[in-house]
């Protein structure tokens, strides 16, 4: 049959035509990730390696910088979650990837930094207080995984942590480090020698360790909004710190710990009112709230 056929012609043509979009449907196309929904996951890896070179600055003997390399951990950990809800990047891979950091940041790498600072004179015994701390910490940490889970709670309780969290215990529990640091500087061997006592430092590892797993409800600050009236002087009180932490850091930093233990109480007492406030309205307006 000849191709000049008025009926074949067409037919033909239209078979290549089909067999050519079949190619081009063939062809793989790039499938990959937005690097928008990547940011967050980096973030996080840079913070495990921070808390890792902590550990290395530890070794050599520069615990004033690997008390820094904890502290941008903890900063980076405050932003990669909320950068994750901004960019709608969260994930299940994220969590849990966040929480392992956490662990070898602010659980393995503080206590590892203690030892070398301080308990190491007591050998054996003075490790027991840094595995206490790390073990509380992962199971702060999977108590915290295990929730996400959980079927939903009233909304006055999303503005709570169960338990200090994980980036606070770890700023707790470098208070020996930051008080020796700052005696130091000021040239107080006194100080220095009783914040650098391995009991000392091993009550507050064992203390943070128990703040940790604790039922406390403490303070989010995720949702948490300031009164009219104390907005003026958060604001103040923000700035006098920053100017603190600049001018003498590791008192700052010191005193940042003093005033969280200080602060727990109130968490607590506004959580109770929060929760009888609850208890009275009705149903639908527990709910609402």
């Amino acid at each position: 049959m000849s191709d000049r056929n008025p009926i074949v012609s067409p037919i033909r043509r239209l078979q290549g035509q089909l067999k050519g979009r079949l190619r081009r449907r063939a062809r793989p196309r790039f499938a990959g990730l937005s690097f928008n929904r990547m940011i967050p996951n980096l973030l996080t890896m840079l913070g495990l390696c921070s808390g890792l070179t902590g550990m290395r600055l530890a070794l050599e003997g520069r615990f004033g910088a690997a008390a820094v390399a904890i502290l941008v951990a903890a900063v980076i950990d405050g932003l990669d979650g909320r950068l994750a809800r901004l960019l709608k990047a969260t994930s299940r891979f994220g969590a849990e990837f966040d929480s392992l950091a956490d662990f070898v940041c602010f659980g393995v790498a503080p206590a590892f930094i203690l030892y070398l600072w301080s308990l190491q004179a007591w050998h054996g015994y003075g490790f027991m207080p840094c595995l206490m701390f790390a073990v509380c910490m992962a199971l702060r940490l999977a108590r915290f995984n295990a929730a996400l889970d959980a079927p939903p709670h009233a909304a006055y309780t999303y503005n709570f942590f169960t338990g200090v969290p994980a980036p606070a215990g770890a700023v707790l529990v470098l208070f020996p480090l930051f008080l020796g640091l700052e005696a130091q500087s000021m040239h107080w061997d006194w100080l220095l020698a009783a914040a650098r006592f391995p009991a000392v430092v091993a009550v507050v590892l064992i203390g943070s360790a128990l703040l940790l797993v604790s039922t406390l409800p403490v303070w989010s600050f995720k949702n948490f909004k300031v009164p009219t009236r104390f907005v003026l002087p958060t604001l103040l009180g923000t700035g006098l710190f920053a100017a603190l932490l600049v001018a003498d850091p590791w008192a700052a930093l010191a005193a940042a710990g003093l005033v969280y233990l200080a602060m727990l109480p109130f968490s607590t007492r506004s959580f109770h009112a929060l929760r009888r406030a609850a208890e009275q309205s009705p149903p639908g307006d527990a709910d609402a709230g």
